[in-house]
C-alpha cells in the first residue's frame, strides 16, 4: 500500500524526502496500521519490517503498540560503520557535527581493511549539508538502538563476525551498546540467489534493444557503465570526461545515461561513437551483466550493482559517488580483489581503469576471484544459510510475539 508523500515529483532531493519522511509521511502510515488493526476480517499487525533509512516508522510502530525489526539494505561493514558514531566522537576522530577532525586512518571494523574519514557517509556537499547528513545518521542510530532484531542485506563473503568483534569496554556506555545490540540476520543477497532471468521491479522503462546490440559484440569486450537510480547528475564536466575516456578506449560500451544528463556529452560525440557505443536511459541490469559480452562493470559501487556484478561474474571499475559506496569500494579492490578504483574521472582516468580491469596485470587474478565469488554467492550453500537465518527469525518472532498479536497464518 502506498502513502502520500507530499513530494514534487520533478524537483526533489534528499533533504525534502527527509523533511517528507519526518512531517508527512508518518500520520498516513498511522492511519493505515489503525484501519488494519480496526478490521476483523484483516487480524492485527504483528510486526513492522521498516528499513532503517525510513526509521521514523519506529515511532510510529511504537505509537501502534506493533513489535519491529529493522532491515538494513547495505552490507552489514556499513551498518557497523553506522553504528561506530558514538566511538568515533569519543576517541576524537569527528566532531559533535560528524565533521572530521584530520583524514587520518582509522579502522572502526577490526579484521577489516582501514577505513579513513573519508568513508563515512554523510560527508557531502557543504559543511552545513554534511551536518544535516549526519543528523539524519544519528537520529537512525537513536531510534534503532532498541531494536531486538535486524534484517541484513548481507552475506558470509565480508567475512565480518559481528558477534565475536570486539569493541572499547573501558566506558560504560560501550559495554552498554554491546548488550544493547539486535539480533542479526544475514539474509542477503536479496537479489536472488539463481542466475535465471525475471523481470525487475523498477519505476523506469527499460530499453531493451541494448540485449541485441550486445549480442553482435565480440566476447568479454564490452564495458557496462551504470550509476544507478538514485545519484544525481555528476556534472557536466565530469559527464565530458567520461564519454571522452570512452571513446579513446576504443572499447565497445553501454552506458545508461539519462536525458537530463545528455547536454554534457561533448560535441559531436553521439556521431563517433554510434559504431561502438551505445547509450540507453535505463537498461535491464542484470540480463546486461550476465551477458557474456560484458567484461567489466564501470560502477558507483552501490550494494545492489555490487553484488549483481558478483552474481554474474564481471569485474569491476570503481567510481565510488556518496554513502556507502566508498566503503563497498574498499571491499571490491583491497579485501575481495576483484577490481580496481579509479583516481578521478578524467578522460586519461578512464582509459587507464578499463586498461587495467580488461587487460592490465592482476585483470586475470581478478577474474579468478569474482568467478569464484560467484560460484559462492549463487552456490547452495549461500542460500541454505540466508533461509536458514530467515527461518530463526521468523522463528523468534513466534515465540516473543505476544499471542494476541499474532497473524493469523503464523
Amino acid at each position: 500500500m502506498s502513502i502520500p508523500d507530499g513530494l514534487d515529483k520533478e524537483n526533489y532531493d534528499f533533504f525534502s524526502i527527509n523533511y517528507s519522511m519526518e512531517n508527512v509521511m508518518p500520520s498516513h502510515l498511522e492511519l493505515k496500521i489503525q484501519s488494519l488493526q480496526e478490521d476483523d476480517y484483516q487480524g492485527n499487525v504483528c510486526l513492522v519490517v521498516v528499513d532503517l533509512l525510513a526509521s521514523w516508522v519506529i515511532e510510529v510502530a511504537a505509537r501502534r503498540n506493533v513489535p519491529v525489526a529493522g532491515f538494513w539494505p547495505a552490507m552489514l561493514a556499513t551498518y557497523k560503520l553506522i553504528e561506530a558514531i558514538p566511538d568515533l566522537i569519543q576517541h576524537g576522530y569527528i566532531s559533535e557535527f560528524g565533521i572530521p577532525w584530520n583524514q587520518e586512518n582509522m579502522c572502526c571494523l577490526p579484521g577489516q581493511p582501514l577505513l579513513t574519514t573519508r568513508h563515512l557517509p554523510w560527508l557531502i556537499g557543504n559543511p552545513s549539508s554534511q551536518k544535516q547528513r549526519f543528523m539524519f545518521w544519528v537520529r537512525i542510530l537513536e531510534r534503532s538502538r532498541n531494536l531486538k532484531w535486524l534484517l541484513v542485506n548481507s552475506f558470509m563473503e565480508d567475512n565480518f563476525d559481528y558477534h565475536s568483534q570486539t569493541i572499547n569496554l573501558r566506558k560504560v556506555d560501550s559495554v552498554k551498546r554491546l548488550l544493547d545490540r539486535p539480533h542479526i540476520f544475514r539474509v542477503g543477497p536479496l537479489t536472488g540467489h539463481d542466475t535465471k532471468l525475471t523481470k525487475a521491479l523498477t519505476f523506469w522503462d527499460e530499453d531493451r534493444s541494448c540485449l541485441d546490440w550486445l549480442a553482435k559484440q565480440k566476447k568479454s569486450s564490452v564495458i557496462y557503465v551504470s550509476f544507478g537510480s538514485w545519484i544525481g547528475p555528476i556534472g557536466e564536466e565530469k559527464i565530458s570526461e567520461l564519454a571522452l575516456g570512452l571513446e579513446n578506449t576504443k572499447s565497445p560500451f553501454i552506458w545508461v545515461l539519462g536525458s537530463t544528463w545528455r547536454d554534457g556529452l561533448p560535441d559531436g560525440f553521439m556521431d563517433r561513437i554510434r559504431d561502438i557505443g551505445k547509450i540507453v536511459s535505463w537498461a535491464p541490469q542484470k540480463e546486461v551483466l550476465q551477458h557474456s559480452s560484458v567484461g567489466c562493470y564501470l560502477t558507483h559501487c552501490g550494494w545492489n550493482s555490487t553484488v549483481e556484478a558478483i552474481q554474474c561474474g564481471k569485474k569491476l571499475l570503481c567510481y565510488p559517488v556518496a554513502g556507502d559506496q566508498s566503503v563497498n569500494c574498499t571491499y571490491i579492490v583491497d579485501v575481495w580483489g576483484i577490481g580496481v578504483k579509479m583516481n578521478g574521472i578524467r578522460k586519461s582516468d578512464v582509459e587507464e581503469g578499463v586498461k587495467r580491469v580488461m587487460k592490465g596485470k592482476g585483470s586475470e587474478e581478478m577474474e579468478d576471484k569474482v568467478m569464484k565469488m560467484k560460484g559462492r554467492l549463487n552456490g547452495e550453500e549461500s542460500c541454505l544459510r540466508a533461509v536458514s537465518n530467515l527461518t530463526d527469525f521468523l522463528d523468534q518472532i513466534k515465540k516473543s510475539t505476544p499471542t494476541n498479536l499474532c497473524c493469523p497464518c503464523s
